[in-house]
């Protein structure tokens, strides 16, 4: 069974997550879209009645400060027109200090302003002009009532030569007090009679002078060769130097003398140095700039109050959400559940799970057969092993039983040759109980080493000079290269190198050879005998398994020997493996990792 984590794209973990997203986005957005509904028809309409409100306080006090130097006139205007509104309005410096307030209510000092009331920079957005200067901040350009009624006979004579043309006109006056002849029908271009546009009185003549030389120096035109005027109108003109002081007007079909002089592409330029130069001037005739807040008077504002269409619009979206929240979950849950309920039904049975995903439960289920297979395994070798125990343990019992009963009955004699049989007896039982503790030790975890630096040759001597007296004609060698020297328990390691020679011994017959060798690396035992089949390698570490079918002791002890020494391997963290030819013999080595 693979070790590793489920892929991120199986796990149950992302298709909760994925689904438990696309619910919560479904309610996130069902409840967006309808609060934005709800949230935006009442905003609209108090939006709508705000933006009245804003526009017309607005223009008041634009008004207001076109027309005056300071806001000293402004509060009993402001109270009469919050007072009609139910509004609350207040003006505030720049940096936040009150000019006027119309009354209580909460802190503006972190709101954002309606509007800034500057007649020098208008909000186009609620004047839905073009000109960023109110017309009715005059200034120094205001026409004295002393020349008013020559600027009003020039424009009755523009009205009278329109109507020798066939044409009409209207005279109207504007904020500085100036008549404006108006064309009928409009959209005339020229029609030759427009003297009240290049007629300029002694007081406008002034004003427009002082202001034609910061504009001049605003677009940098050399005094030497150009002089630039600006008409009542402040539209400019560029004449010659020391040139005629009369304004005329531009032709059509020609470049302007203000283009002549700086170029169609900075035309612009002139309106903007233009707007420039009239703030400045007009400054100090107009109130400072303030920042308006048109605001609820209550201190706890209430937006929109939600209707009873809005609010059972948003109980059913609500509902369909939630229900759809259960739908899906439910769906999901079965189908997270259903591999579930597989997986106990199959442990119930004892039978192996269908593994059909890749996730989590997959891996439960993966995990669960394989403990199965374990359980199958651990139960028939335990089996097995009852069966090897009983079988090898009964032998002896068996004979020690029978002896001692013919020895009752006076069919044995009780001499010493009956007693070195029962001592024999008694040894392999004691045997085989010494290797089965040994093999519970290594299980259980609890079979102790003591490992130190030992020198193979002496440790192999020992076990090789042991083992001669039983051979019974087999020749048995050392070989060691050098003198190595390995960390392990010299005690463990007679015993695991003493279960391979006697193993070695027994299945080589008379004549034949055992070696035992060493180097650096490893121990091996290598014998001439009768070899094992291939079939059988891998079974030769088994408990209690002999390649001898019949599970006669005159061909081998008591089966265990081998995996004792498998686990006293195991126990150093050596590695014993076995090669083997039938005929030729065997080869078992011992590799120090």
């Amino acid at each position: 069974m693979s070790r590793g984590r489920v892929p991120l794209r199986h796990s149950l973990v992302t298709r909760l997550l994925v689904t438990s997203v696309l619910i919560a986005i479904a309610g996130i957005a069902s409840t967006a879209w309808l609060a934005v509904r709800t949230a935006t028809r009442a905003i609209s309409q108090e939006q709508g009645r705000a933006l009245a409100d804003d526009k017309g306080v607005y223009d008041m006090l634009v008004q207001y400060a076109a027309t005056h130097a300071d806001w000293t006139g402004a509060p009993k205007l402001i109270q009469e027109r919050a007072q009609k509104l139910g509004r609350r309005i207040t003006l505030m410096t720049d940096d936040r200090a009150v000019i006027v307030d119309s009354g209580p209510g909460p802190s503006l000092h972190t709101a954002r302003p309606s509007a800034v009331v500057d007649p020098l920079n208008l909000d186009l957005s609620l004047t839905g002009g073009s000109s960023r200067i109110d017309p009715r901040a005059v200034g120094p350009f205001r026409v004295p009532a002393a020349d008013r009624a020559a600027l009003l006979r020039v424009a009755q004579s523009d009205v009278a030569c329109l109507r020798k043309s066939g044409l009409d006109g209207i005279i109207g006056n504007s904020p500085s007090g100036r008549p404006v002849v108006t064309a009928r029908p409009p959209g005339i271009f020229d029609s030759g009679c427009a003297e009240l546009d290049s007629f300029v009185t002694k007081s406008e003549e002034k004003a427009l002078s002082a202001l034609s030389r910061p504009v001049a120096r605003c677009l940098k035109l050399d005094a030497r060769v150009f002089e630039l005027y600006v008409r009542p109108d402040f539209s400019t003109y560029v004449a010659k130097a020391a040139g005629d002081r009369r304004v005329p007007r531009p032709t059509a079909g020609y470049l302007s003398p203000v283009e002549a002089a700086v170029g169609p592409a900075d035309a612009s330029r002139v309106d903007q140095c233009v707007e420039k130069a009239r703030r400045a001037i007009l400054q100090p005739y107009v109130a400072p700039p303030a920042l308006l807040f048109v605001t609820d008077p209550r201190s706890d504002p209430d937006p929109f109050t939600l209707s009873e269409e809005n609010t059972v619009r948003i109980v059913a979206v609500t509902g369909a959400v939630l229900l759809a929240t259960i739908v899906v979950t439910v769906l999901v849950g079965r189908r997270l559940v259903r591999p579930l309920r597989a997986l106990t039904d199959s442990a119930d049975r004892q039978m192996p799970a269908a593994v059909s995903t890749k996730d989590e439960i997959g891996r439960l289920a993966r995990a669960l057969n394989d403990s199965t297979d374990r359980r199958d395994r651990a139960e028939a070798q335990r089996r097995a092993m009852v069966s090897d125990v009983a079988h090898e343990l009964r032998t002896p019992l068996t004979n020690i039983r029978s002896w001692l009963e013919a020895a009752q009955d006076d069919l044995a004699p009780t001499d010493a040759q009956l007693l070195t049989l029962l001592h024999e007896e008694a040894v392999l039982l004691q045997h085989i109980i010494d290797d089965l503790s040994d093999l519970s030790a290594a299980d259980a975890g609890t079979l102790r080493i003591h490992p130190e630096p030992i020198y193979l040759r002496d440790v192999l001597t020992q076990v090789v000079d042991s083992h001669r007296g039983a051979a019974n004609g087999v020749d048995v060698a050392i070989e060691v290269d050098g003198d190595p020297v390995v960390t392990a328990d010299p005690v463990r390691l007679r015993q695991l190198v003493g279960n391979l020679l006697s193993n070695a011994i027994r299945h080589t017959p008379a004549g034949g050879t055992v070696t035992v060798g060493a180097n650096a690396t490893a121990i091996t035992v290598r014998d001439t005998g009768v070899g094992i089949a291939p079939e059988n390698l891998p079974r030769i570490f088994d408990r209690f398994w002999r390649a001898d079918e019949s599970r006669s002791r005159a061909t081998g002890g008591s089966g265990l020997g081998l995996a004792i020494a498998r686990k006293l391997a195991d126990a150093h963290h050596f590695t014993i493996t076995v090669e083997s030819e039938l005929g030729r013999g065997t080869l078992f080595t011992i590799t120090f990792r």
